[in-house]
């Protein structure tokens, strides 16, 4: 997913392109790491004053829904993250709990099981990995 892919998507669904929206999005291309809606606000309150936390969290309830962003839950607080691929492959996540970094996981660990349920008709399933990437690590550690 990038930037144009994400306003295309919002466009294609009927919804009106406006600056915060674009902003909110350009955010996620960069940092490319799970974002809280906090953060969001808090990189975005110097160039809108007057944006409120109910504004940034319905946006990105928004963009969730409309799977151009993927969230995930850490430490108690609800965290997106822009979705990996309009149409990718299906692939898991480690995810840093320190700077909420990813990385692919590459195979599926359940697809075995999933082969071991004939009668159970399976829509979608979510795996990650939490721990400490390498830069945290050593940071931690030092």
């Amino acid at each position: 997913m990038n930037v144009e892919q994400a306003l295309q998507i919002l466009k294609e669904e009927g919804y009106k392109y406006t600056g915060k929206r674009e902003e909110i999005i350009r955010i996620f291309a960069v940092e490319k790491r799970y974002l809280s809606a906090r953060e969001i606000l808090q990189k975005m309150q110097k160039e809108y004053p007057a944006l409120s936390f109910d504004t940034i969290y319905r946006n990105l309830t928004l963009f969730a829904d409309l799977k151009i962003l993927e969230t995930t839950e850490l430490g108690g607080e609800r965290k997106y993250r822009f979705q990996c691929s309009k149409h990718g492959h299906h692939h898991h996540h480690l995810i840093c709990l320190s700077c909420g970094k990813t990385r692919k996981v590459p195979t599926c660990p359940f697809e075995e099981v999933f082969n071991e349920l004939p009668d159970f008709t399976i829509t979608g399933h979510k795996f990650e990995i939490y721990g400490y990437c390498k830069e945290c690590n050593q940071e931690t550690h030092s």
